[in-house]
């Protein structure tokens, strides 16, 4: 159920027995040779939106521009700054409280997030800590879940890639973009097969160490039937633990 092809009064009506909503947030930077620009982002969306449908639940629209600065040397990449991309996430979480939201779980793809909207959360939280007298308890709570961290999605990661899968450009995320847009799949030969690994600083460090853009990954695997697996896994571990946090 996609928030943003409903009108408001449908919005209203689902607010008189739901009170949670779904909110994909990634990235749009490189992934590799063979990886789409905006992986980080449609990973979330679509998992999101098929979990949405299955078990009307809302979903917002898609936030598609993280915490990317690492990438810039890359073409397509675009960012946000940290403190901007936090204010991103304040803000949303303040217009959909204020409709009645209480539950806010939001789905992300981009490892590079998740400091910053944690640290966004701590924001919104310490606003109502810090107020006196009544009305100093949050009317929101809120959660960041990980696609590419659930129980299912690793077990079939590890089962499909084992040391190959890497920590960027990743055989899962990959192959789960190729399911989604088939008609999108890039035919590269990557030299070398498994790319290094390493940490980094800013864009030119990350460039000069990763120069095709991938860590760590063999993302070659990447197929849409391996994708359609970590779909339904994704799903199953979404809609999971979308649940415990409505009933925590």
């Amino acid at each position: 159920m996609k928030l943003q092809l409903c009108s408001w009064p449908e919005v209203e009506s689902y607010l008189k027995d739901h009170h949670g909503i779904i909110v994909p947030i990634g990235s749009t930077e490189q992934h590799g040779p063979n990886g789409f620009v905006g992986t980080d982002a449609l990973c979330p969306e679509v998992i999101a939106e098929a979990a949405g449908e299955r078990e009307g639940i809302m979903v917002a629209p898609t936030l598609s521009i993280g915490m990317a600065q690492h990438h810039l040397c890359f073409a397509g990449s675009i960012t946000l700054r940290p403190k901007t991309l936090a204010a991103v996430v304040y803000d949303v979480v303040q217009s959909l409280v204020r409709h009645g939201f209480t539950h806010v779980y939001f789905l992300n793809g981009h490892g590079g997030n998740i400091n910053t909207v944690q640290s966004a959360f701590s924001e919104y939280y310490a606003d109502y800590s810090l107020h006196p007298g009544p009305g100093c308890e949050a009317p929101g709570h809120l959660k960041l879940g990980n696609w590419f961290a659930g129980e299912r999605v690793r077990k079939i990661s590890a089962e499909l890639f084992g040391d190959r899968e890497g920590s960027h450009a990743t055989c899962s995320e990959v192959s789960l973009t190729y399911y989604a847009y088939p008609e999108a799949i890039k035919q590269v030969t990557m030299t070398p097969e498994i790319a290094p690994s390493g940490h980094f600083r800013d864009a030119e460090d990350f460039r000069r160490k990763f120069p095709d853009g991938r860590c760590g990954s063999d993302p070659s695997l990447a197929t849409p039937e391996k994708g359609q697996q970590l779909f339904e896994a994704g799903i199953e571990d979404l809609l999971e633990d979308y649940r415990a946090f409505l009933a925590d």
